[in-house]
């Protein structure tokens, strides 16, 4: 898709935006909220505000801020970094209008109508904080610690996360950072290397770069990028599996246009040749493998043909990559990815990827897996106590063992869903929600709506109104990145060859917090103290918790603020596998708990006749629903096209920029429609959007039905059985132009 926003329209409307005249209260016809004047107080004259660190995505770029009499009006990458430079991306500098944004929340508010169809009534921070409060107590006191469950997400959850786990004692809390995204990479990974892989790869100095379903130049993720890049030009050779010809595969030496869910068949395929050609590091695999001649028995039904036509590809092509690796190994990179929840088959496809790294002898060697060794700091947050296995849902008592054996930190989010929609084994009558919007992160979006029903009370606390906060009886405006301190960011530079440096920094706010917004100490200290747990409260103030944490490094915020909000010292080499790194291609204890202990391949459902598989992934200028009310970046990128192959459209008569609907194979329609993509880059059975379109919420002004919303098609439920994680591309879809379902070619 062309992007529509100029170099120079880009500035007109940043002018605009980040202008210091004040705008005139609106009240919303629909809502009847107040929509508050922008005032800046003070006037400051210019000055250049160190230590940003963004947060319109994970990845978190080190940030100055140009501040003009009291108001934000540029971001910038801080000199100083060597993680991201100078360098930020469309979504970091559009983090000054998410600051400005009219639409933000301001003020504490009551829902005073239905949930699902709130009308919001301002209230002060002491009624709210009484009632969220003496609601969850209430809770507590009649149904136990278990009778809350938590949706966090981001920086600012962690510490509220940590006190209702530890503090309160509910083992009722889904991240969506671990259960919709990461959370089955590293647990396959840590069964099998014994950590979590992070994204560290040593892209720079690598020879190969293999990627499953990896679209970097999309995902944008600054430093990640620069890496990816400097390894591209510096001669490496790339490798893509994906069924769509994404920025990455428009790079590739190779491009596997996979079928999808086939991914780990793909990867079995390889390493099997690999084994029976004697193609392996068999060096590394005698002193750093357990469990390889099971292994290799394992695998051993996966030919190069069987391979082939399970993927819908050719055998010359998994022999080409095969080749490609051996040739190069140990110095390839098998990138880890990140946003891994796919088909429900997800945990073997990830510990497929860890073993393959393994066999290539590509761990702890220049351009290959390369855990650079990053500074220490403290993390000061609630005591943790033992609450046990009684309320855990994740726990089967007659068994004595897990449900799900390898799930990611907290409980998997339908074991949440399904106790507090039945009751069973016992009620879960609060929800609280932290800065994540369940409605949009977690497939089954009516299964969420029952759970919200069956709630007795629901806090929301965010910095948006995100669909999730129509569903609140408490809703709390929360400061923003810009506006706070919190985060504390260690690491190292990403080009490993050059002298070996370390960095800290922490999150220090670049203009004051504006209306009633409050961070999450005060937010979560308020509640501890109206629920009884005053006296188990770790800090007072979020300055003294980032102190604390910064101490353990011999460093502070003044020091940091001194140092350019950024303190460099020196690294240590990080190449060079410990005698003690062992990867378990068979892993006895994953049999043990029921699953294959080696990498397995599972089939996922294929599309019924006349659908296709609906794909989805992340836009190069937005951070899925996060960023879709920015008003420069929706400029930018309005609405999600739905990508369709070029031959399909021609028998259905479609053409680029046709507007349709959807309509799934559980009968759910899109509630709103986007517009047609055709092109060749995507496989027959499969049509592709961006996620994180389609709000809901008629408060979301700017981003309020633009696009379709792909989660609300996302009804057919895949649980990955190790993990518990939620598989999200096993639904199928068709279209629906001026009314009428278009059914789809075989």
């Amino acid at each position: 898709m062309a992007f529509n926003l100029t170099r120079r329209k880009f500035l007109q409307t940043a002018s605009l935006a980040a202008a210091a005249v004040p705008l005139s209260k609106v009240v919303s016809a629909t809502t009847g909220v107040t929509k508050a004047p922008l005032v800046a107080k003070g006037t400051n004259g210019d000055k250049t505000v160190v230590g940003g660190i963004c947060e319109m995505c994970f990845w978190r770029c080190q940030l100055v801020g140009k501040v003009r009499d009291g108001r934000l009006m540029k971001l910038e990458g801080n000199p100083k970094s060597i993680d991201n430079g100078t360098a930020i991306c469309a979504r970091g500098n559009a983090g000054v209008q998410l600051l400005y944004d009219v639409d933000r929340l301001k003020y504490p508010m009551k829902n005073v109508g239905e949930r699902g169809a709130p009308k919001w009534k301002r209230i002060s921070w002491q009624e709210a904080l009484d009632e969220c409060g003496s609601k969850l107590k209430s809770t507590v006191d009649q149904y136990g610690a278990q009778g809350i469950c938590v949706f966090p997400h981001g920086a600012s959850a962690k510490y509220p996360m940590h006190y209702f786990e530890r503090a309160v004692g509910t083992h009722n809390v889904s991240e969506a950072s671990f259960f919709q995204c990461r959370g089955i990479r590293d647990t396959a990974y840590v069964a099998t290397i014994g950590k979590a892989p992070g994204e560290k790869v040593d892209m720079p100095n690598t020879k190969v770069l293999f990627f499953i379903g990896d679209h970097l130049g999309e995902n944008i993720h600054v430093s990640h990028i620069k890496a990816y890049i400097q390894g591209l030009q510096n001669g490496a050779k790339l490798i893509v599996a994906d069924p769509r010809f994404s920025a990455s595969a428009a790079k590739a030496d190779i491009w596997v246009q996979i079928k999808p869910g086939t991914d780990t068949a793909y990867m079995l395929a390889i390493m099997n040749y690999l084994v029976k050609n004697n193609k392996y590091d068999k060096a590394f695999v005698e002193n750093h493998t357990e469990g390889f001649e099971e292994f290799s028995a394992a695998i051993s039904e996966w030919t190069l043909e069987k391979a082939a036509k399970e993927c819908d590809i050719t055998a010359e092509q998994i022999k080409e990559v095969a080749e490609m690796l051996a040739a190069n190994a140990p110095n390839v990179a098998i990138h880890p990815g990140r946003h891994v929840s796919w088909h429900g088959n997800d945990f073997q496809r990830q510990r497929a990827l860890a073993c393959l790294t393994g066999i290539l002898g590509a761990y702890y060697v220049k351009g290959g897996w390369v855990p650079a060794k990053g500074p220490k700091v403290g993390g000061v947050s609630w005591a943790k106590e033992d609450h046990g296995h009684k309320y855990n849902l994740n726990y089967n008592h007659e068994e004595d063992a897990k449900v799900y054996p390898y799930n990611p930190p907290g409980t998997p989010t339908e074991l949440i869903r399904d106790c507090a929609i039945s009751g069973k084994p016992y009620p879960i009558k609060s929800c609280v929600v932290w800065g994540q919007n369940p409605m949009q992160t977690i497939p089954g979006q009516e299964k969420m709506k029952d759970l919200f029903r069956a709630m007795d009370f629901i806090m929301c606390v965010d910095v948006m109104p995100t669909d999730v906060t129509m569903w609140a009886d408490i809703l709390l405006p929360e400061s923003s990145y810009l506006e706070r301190y919190d985060f504390i960011k260690t690491g190292t530079q990403w080009d490993l060859s050059k002298e070996h440096q370390q960095y800290i920094s922490a999150r220090m706010p670049l203009v004051p917090a504006m209306f009633e917004r409050k961070d999450q100490i005060y937010i979560t200290n308020e509640i501890a103290k109206r629920m009884g747990h005053e006296a188990k409260i770790p800090v007072k103030t979020i300055e003294e918790m980032v102190d604390q944490n910064l101490a353990t490094a011999e460093l502070s915020i003044e020091k940091l603020k001194a140092e350019d909000g950024i303190h460099i010292q020196p690294g240590k080499d990080p190449y060079g596998i410990p005698e003690d790194f062992m990867v378990r291609l068979f892993n006895e204890d994953i049999e043990d708990a029921g699953h294959p202990g080696a990498p397995t391949y599972k089939p996922v459902p294929q599309p019924p006749k006349g659908f296709a598989r609906l794909l989805y992934g992340r836009a190069p200028v937005h951070t899925f629903n996060r960023s879709q009310n920015n008003v420069w970046l929706h400029n930018a990128m309005p609405d999600n096209p739905v990508w369709l192959n070029d031959q399909v459209a021609a028998n259905l008569g479609l053409i680029d920029g046709d507007v349709v609907g959807f309509v799934n194979s559980d009968g759910v329609e899109s509630r709103t429609t986007t517009t047609v993509k055709v092109t060749p880059g995507i496989r027959k059975d499969c049509v592709y959007m961006y996620h994180g379109y389609g709000s809901a919420n008629p408060l979301l002004t700017i981003g309020v039905g633009a696009g379709v919303d792909d989660q609300s098609l996302i009804t057919n439920l895949a649980i990955d059985p190790e993990t518990g994680c939620n598989g999200m591309r096993n639904n199928f879809v068709k279209l629906i132009k001026d009314g009428k379902v278009l059914d789809i070619p075989a």
